[in-house]
């Protein structure tokens, strides 16, 4: 299935690859194109904003925490659909395992990379020439400047390129356009008031030297997938979802659907009681940030610990597994209750604590996903298994049961073993 896409890249973290990416969406989508964005490797918020931009929901592609069958699927089924594929990299380029250029070239994707122009002229270009020919198997298609300080400096960028990489366009230096950020990285889309404001503000300054055609179509073949079972029908799991238990993958949601599932939202912030269910989903997000209103939940407290005493599921996944604990305390000391479902404290901390992907052996089977956490946590409990990281580094998650809850710092992309994740949610 060929649809026109790109693949969104940097010489490294922080040269604007999301601003980028959600300029390039907005702006394409305001021209009448049907637009799908991607987000390359585990990630809750950058996909949320693109989501925003597009107008649809956004996925996650990684050769290894997906399957490469899974990529293949989900970019074919968007090319029958769109006129444009976007996918935002991660980090720089060439940088982890797998990369962004491994997922490149894996699928025949051009890179359009995007450099942070502030400090620099025709050195620019040279730049662009090293990642161009850094490897053979990787096809450079164009290279968009970021922080551009005037059109002047625009047409020096512009001027710097060899004649075989393309201008794709530019945004400029301002403030206005900045994306707001937190500890985890961006502001969750939905609490910024004026996103929308923002994102066409984005548009509007990429359309003053934006080019105009499209990329070059990539042919997107199908890939055979393993249908759902049915093991979910006639069950219903509640979900924790608001500002305080927002990373959901949506591929996860969809699996559970698939399976038969009924998904019963709810907002432990808001003060809603938890929904009859048969199992409880308690995502991540960003518990540290609500301690008030999270430790006067005296009812869902309540509530979870007789669901988790009749045992019935219950899955906690990092920001879900604090708010299991019996403390959680944000990072001047401060302690709250929390659910006490799991016995332990965690306390917030400056510095990241967990990253990485991960892969865990349970009893079900083994389920692939990742951590990325600032919380350090006291848990005098023996893991049912520890997580392996595939890059050999440090971060290796404990995983906990008690009874039928499983707790971990790892958010899991359920579709990497359907079954698995399946069976975490039944009795």
């Amino acid at each position: 299935m060929p649809c026109p896409a790109l693949l969104v890249s940097a010489p490294a973290s922080g040269q604007g690859k999301t601003s980028v990416t959600a300029a390039l969406a907005r702006w394409h989508v305001r021209q009448g194109r049907r637009v799908r964005a991607f987000k390359t490797g585990p990630d809750f918020l950058d996909p949320l904003l693109l989501q925003k931009a597009s107008g649809a929901p956004v996925q996650q592609l990684d050769l290894w925490m997906c399957g490469e069958a899974d990529v293949r699927a989900r970019l074919h089924a968007a090319a029958g659909e769109a006129d444009l594929i976007l996918i935002e990299g991660v980090m720089g380029l060439f940088d982890g395992n797998p990369s962004s250029a491994d997922l490149a070239a894996r699928l025949g994707v051009p890179v359009l990379a995007v450099i942070d122009g502030a400090a620099m002229a025709q050195t620019f270009g040279a730049l662009a020439t090293g990642l161009a020919r850094y490897r053979q198997d990787v096809r450079l298609h164009g290279v968009a400047a970021n922080r551009i300080g005037s059109a002047y400096h625009a047409q020096l960028l512009h001027g710097s390129l060899p004649a075989d990489i393309a201008w794709m366009g530019a945004l400029p230096r301002d403030a206005a356009l900045a994306l707001p950020e937190r500890h985890l990285g961006l502001v969750v889309a939905d609490e910024v008031g004026d996103v929308d404001t923002r994102l066409d503000a984005l548009a509007d300054a990429w359309a003053q030297h934006a080019a105009t055609t499209l990329p070059p179509a990539v042919d997107f073949d199908a890939a055979a997938l393993a249908p759902v079972p049915a093991s979910l029908r006639g069950q219903c799991i509640a979900i924790a979802r608001d500002a305080a238990f927002c990373f959901l993958y949506p591929a996860n949601l969809d699996l559970l659907r698939a399976a038969g599932a009924t998904l019963a939202f709810f907002s432990p912030l808001a003060g809603e009681a938890l929904p009859p269910c048969d199992a409880v989903w308690l995502p991540g997000g960003y518990p540290e940030l609500h301690l008030p209103a999270l430790s006067q939940r005296h009812d869902l407290h309540q509530a979870l610990r007789a669901h988790v005493d009749a045992g019935k599921p219950l899955l906690a996944e990092c920001g879900g597994l604090l708010f299991a604990l019996d403390t959680l305390a944000d990072r001047e000391g401060h302690a709250s209750p929390m659910a006490g479902l799991l016995r332990g404290d965690a306390a917030m901390q400056t510095r990241l604590c967990g990253l990485g992907l991960q892969g865990v052996e349970l009893p079900e089977g083994t389920l692939r996903g990742h951590a990325f956490h600032y919380a350090r946590a006291e848990i005098p409990v023996e893991p049912l298994a520890l997580a392996i990281n595939p890059n050999k580094g440090p971060s290796r998650e404990a995983v906990y049961r008690r009874q039928r809850m499983t707790a971990s710092f790892v958010h899991f992309y359920f579709p990497s073993n359907p079954a698995a994740a399946i069976g975490l949610f039944q009795p």
